[in-house]
């Protein structure tokens, strides 16, 4: 699998890449390298600049430091404002990367207008289920810490349904791609609720274990 250059490599490692740790667990360093990885295993199929795909990834999820609801536009400002990024990319090669990152949020319902927004947003759908289930979880705890377990539960639930469910938002967009399967497997544990039910007492405890003997 092809590399990126190695001082873009460098710039991302030491200046990008160390923001995403004041993101928590649920959108921090962990999900960031996944979708750097997963992005550069798709570029390498699909042909596209493993470049501008790395860097795409690196920046996608950066408007987490504001808004969540619209995290997504303000990484493509980020993105699009970072006068650094002239060193190694054109005007046009810029816009595009911009335009993947605004296209990259698992709620949108348009298509994205390249293959870069393609691909971020196919590795961004990390579906491998048990990360899918233990982010899921750990965004709850993160941002409902009033809730209790059961209120977890099904705020945890209904996401599922909403976002992975068989008439949920989710859309892939490279076909092939290893997340079909795994949505199939996340498909079917939602099916089966006591499954499911399952699946979440068994993350929820040992995040909370985990929490507590952290302190």
């Amino acid at each position: 699998m092809q590399q990126p250059n190695l001082e873009i490599m460098n710039f991302v490692e030491r200046q990008i890449l160390p923001r995403y740790n004041d993101f928590g667990k649920s959108h921090g360093l962990g999900h960031v390298q996944r979708v750097i990885k997963n992005s550069l295993a798709l570029a390498a199929v699909t042909g596209a600049d493993v470049n501008m795909v790395y860097i795409i990834a690196a920046y996608h999820d950066l408007g987490m430091a504001g808004p969540r609801a619209i995290h997504h536009i303000t990484s493509g400002k980020i993105l699009i404002a970072d006068v650094r990024l002239r060193k190694w990319f054109s005007t046009e090669q810029l816009k595009i990367m911009k335009e993947a990152v605004e296209d990259h949020r698992a709620s949108s319902s348009r298509v994205p207008r390249s293959i870069y927004g393609k691909i971020v947003a196919e590795a961004d759908r990390d579906l491998e289920p048990e990360i899918v289930f233990s982010r899921a979880i750990l965004y709850g705890i993160e941002n409902y810490p009033e809730k209790n377990d059961e209120e977890m539960w099904q705020r945890f639930r209904d996401h599922m349904k909403e976002k992975y469910g068989r008439s949920g938002y989710l859309k892939l967009w490279i076909p092939g791609s290893p997340n079909a399967k795994n949505l199939e497997i996340i498909r079917k544990t939602i099916d089966n609720e006591a499954e499911l039910r399952e699946v979440f007492d068994r993350i929820y405890k040992q995040i909370c274990e985990q929490e507590d003997n952290d302190e």
